[in-house]
């Protein structure tokens, strides 16, 4: 049977709107397993009263997902290069839906350490393979459009942000409260998998099959100051989100006698949210002053934070988190803009996963060193002590990529 010209109309029609409908879709998809990953946030608080652990036990929960995100990033962040987006997609939202199920069956201290890896593995696969799939979607639908990186970065940060404010209403209106933010993800995952398994694909995995290898990490051999400067970045700026995540709940309580289960899932969405709004209000800057912006606002931000929690001023602490978390955003984008121009032709991919996987160490190790501080010191000294660290830095960092730009 012969196809004329007016029969592949209405096949093309049917083809950009499935394109279209998988772009949303798959960023829908992608914010809701963002939103699962930092719904536990609020609930730490609640483990703590229950089992009586100490603070350090909540900043090891938390490392344990920054731990499954980068050895998941390192092992199967590229797969779906050649395996196909979809089927990697899919793949991460049933290893979401799996560590949703850890949660709501196995939820003394072991289980919460696997249950908090489990989901790491899977956003470590998914965040490269989501960010892809929808910016193809879109290249296939509508390729003069130039919107699918902002969708992406929303879905991801847009998706940590609602994460805490969910469960924060979830567990403070609703009974149960230690099941049914898990319980709401889950149906929510497995809506999320449905849908995703009408996506198009866009990858041709005959065209694109090879053997499977880790990914490459490259450290470009001729710009590697310029290199460990945006390193630095990344790994700042995703302490700075850690810190944020892990302990907000142990400063409300400590520092300013909250004990609000609303006010622990408030702030962290606050700051996660004013992390994408920047990024999106910022990205007709140019890259320079990008980095002078973050660094200010990185800089003032932590201060405030630090002078918050000496002081006991929840409206600081808040202002601080908004301020420290809009430079983060800025500072990673900004981060990584400049690792991809030292980037040699064909390594980009390479060299981007490296600062990745240095981001993610600073999401897991300072938070940990935190919290084994808080045995023996105070919360005010401990975060003052941070705040420093950050402040050189970033200080640091940024004129180094600066330069490197000029």
């Amino acid at each position: 049977m012969t196809m004329t010209a007016e029969d592949s109309v209405p096949t093309a029609g049917r083809s950009r709107r499935a394109h279209v409908a998988g772009f949303w879709t798959a960023a829908i998809a992608f914010g809701i397993a963002m939103a699962f990953s930092t719904i536990p946030t609020p609930i730490y608080a609640l483990y703590q009263q229950r089992d009586g652990f100490p603070t350090v036990v909540v900043t090891i929960v938390f490392a344990a997902y920054a731990v499954g995100v980068a050895i998941s990033l390192y092992l199967v962040g590229h797969v779906s290069d050649w395996q196909g987006r979809r089927a990697v997609f899919l793949a991460a939202l049933g290893v979401e839906a799996v560590s949703a199920v850890m949660f709501l069956f196995w939820d003394d201290v072991p289980g919460l350490i696997v249950a908090r890896l489990v989901s790491g593995v899977g956003i470590g696969a998914l965040t490269a393979t989501a960010t892809a799939h929808i910016g193809e979607l879109r290249a296939q639908s509508h390729p003069e459009s130039r919107i699918a990186p902002l969708v992406s970065n929303f879905a991801n940060l847009g998706g940590l942000a609602l994460g805490p404010l969910i469960s924060g209403v979830l567990i403070t209106w609703l009974p149960a409260p230690l099941i049914t933010p898990y319980a709401v993800f889950l149906g929510l995952l497995v809506l999320a998998l449905v849908a995703t398994a009408l996506i198009p694909e866009t990858v041709d995995r005959a065209a694109s099959a090879r053997p499977y290898r880790p990914q490459r990490i490259s450290v470009p051999a001729t710009s590697r100051g310029a290199f460990w400067a945006a390193g630095t970045g990344a790994f700042t700026g995703f302490a700075v989100f850690g810190l944020m995540m892990a302990l907000t709940p142990t400063v409300l309580v400590q520092s300013m006698g909250i004990a609000s289960r609303l006010a622990a899932g408030v702030v962290p969405f606050a700051v996660f949210m004013s992390a994408a709004v920047a990024q999106v209000l910022t990205a007709r800057l140019a890259l320079r002053r990008q980095l002078v912006l973050s660094w200010v606002l990185m800089a003032v931000g932590i201060a405030l934070v630090a002078v918050a929690v000496v002081g006991g001023v929840l409206a600081v602490f808040v202002g601080g988190g908004i301020l420290a978390g809009a430079g983060v955003g800025v500072m990673f984008r900004a981060s990584l803009g400049v690792a991809a121009s030292l980037a040699p032709q064909g390594a980009r991919g390479e060299v981007l996963a490296a600062v990745f996987l240095i981001a993610y160490v600073g999401l897991a190790v300072p938070t940990l060193l935190i919290g084994l501080a808080l045995v023996w010191f105070p919360l005010p000294l401990v975060l003052a002590v941070f705040a420093v660290v950050v402040l050189v830095l970033i200080s640091i960092a940024t004129p180094r990529m600066v330069r490197r730009l000029a």
